[in-house]
């Protein structure tokens, strides 16, 4: 296995309608902490975190007065970015994670590939408009802006679901615990986990 070295990372990104700072510990606790000023979002990086066992801190501040379009996407680029530095080389890494998630009636998959290379699978149907007060299309927007700035693929489908909440949260869980097995690291594994010797 690749000698340990810390797997941290600190984003700092200010633009003209958002101040975003991201900490994050891929080998951390599942703590979170930090406000980006939309509950039911901070709820999904929360539970993301601990699901993921790792330690997250956003701070983000935008401009909520016009919409949460804005802040939600940059946490996603912060985050992505976030993840890209503190995985390094990914020697040592497992690469593949996947996880089918239930809550109640709700089921989703979820699939990651530390690949190198940015895609977003997206089979989501969501009956109701807002989650609290985050519009549901910004989900997706959240997801794509992760995987594009930290160079991942991700598949997440959902294959059962009615209760708007529920289908959310499961998607962040999954996402999460498909992440976790992912970045572990493997004993068997002594350098990078592709034929090329990069990714």
């Amino acid at each position: 296995m690749a000698q340990e070295v810390a797997r941290q990372a600190k984003i700092d990104r200010a633009t003209g309608e958002t101040s975003v700072q991201v900490k994050l510990n891929l080998d951390g606790n599942g703590d979170f902490g930090g406000s980006t000023g939309i509950g039911f979002f901070d709820h999904m990086l929360h539970l993301m975190a601990r699901h993921a066992l790792i330690d997250l801190t956003v701070e983000a501040s935008g401009d909520l007065h016009v919409d949460a379009h804005h802040t939600v996407e940059d946490t996603g680029i912060c985050l992505g970015l976030a993840l890209k530095e503190a995985l390094g080389d990914k020697e040592g890494i497992t690469r593949y994670g996947s996880a089918i998630i239930p809550m109640d009636e709700a089921l989703a998959l979820a699939a990651v590939d530390l690949s190198g290379r940015p895609y977003l699978g997206y089979e989501v149907s969501v009956p109701c408009y807002k989650a609290g007060e985050m519009p549901v299309e910004l989900v997706p927007e959240f997801f794509r802006a992760l995987v594009n700035n930290a160079g991942i693929t991700l598949h997440l489908r959902l294959l059962s679901g009615e209760n708007t909440h529920h289908i959310i949260e499961v998607l962040f869980k999954g996402f999460a615990r498909a992440l976790r097995e992912a970045v572990a690291l493997s004993e068997r594994e002594s350098g990078v986990p592709s034929t090329k010797g990069k990714l």
